[in-house]
C-alpha cells in the first residue's frame, strides 16, 4: 500500500505559478509511474502529467507547456511546476502512483488532493 501526500496548493493569480509536491511512503524506484490529475466541480478527473521509472514524461493537453513533473528519487518525493496559471486550471490536483505499459497509465493509488485556486 503506496501512501502519498500533497502538498504545495493554494491561491495565485493569473499568470502566477505554484510547485506541488507529492510524497511517497515508500522508494519511487520501485513505482513504475507517478502523476498528477486534476478535478475541477462537476468534471471528470483528468490527467496533467505523469512520469515513468525510467523519467519518460506525458503531459495532458490542456497544460502542454505550462508544467513540468519532476521527481527526487533521494527524497521519495514527485514535483508538478504549474506556472502561466489560467483561471480555468483552478481544481483539486492529485497525486497517484500505478504503472505504464507503453499505452496508457493505469493508476492503482491516489492521494488525498490538494486545491489550486487561480482567481483575482
Amino acid at each position: 500500500q503506496v501512501q502519498l501526500v500533497e502538498s504545495g496548493g493554494g491561491l495565485v493569480q493569473p499568470g502566477g505559478s505554484l510547485r506541488l509536491s507529492c510524497a511517497a511512503s515508500e522508494s519511487i524506484f520501485s513505482i513504475n509511474a507517478m502523476g498528477w490529475a486534476r478535478q475541477a466541480p462537476g468534471k471528470e478527473r483528468d490527467l496533467v502529467a505523469g512520469i515513468t521509472h525510467s523519467g519518460s514524461t506525458r503531459y495532458g493537453d490542456s497544460v502542454q507547456g505550462r508544467v513540468t513533473i519532476s521527481r527526487d528519487s533521494a527524497k521519495n518525493t514527485v514535483y508538478l511546476q504549474l506556472n502561466s496559471l489560467k483561471p480555468e486550471d483552478t481544481a483539486v490536483y492529485y497525486c497517484s502512483a500505478g504503472t505504464w505499459n507503453g499505452y496508457s497509465y493505469r493508476w492503482n493509488y491516489w492521494g488525498q488532493g490538494t486545491q489550486v485556486t487561480v482567481s483575482s
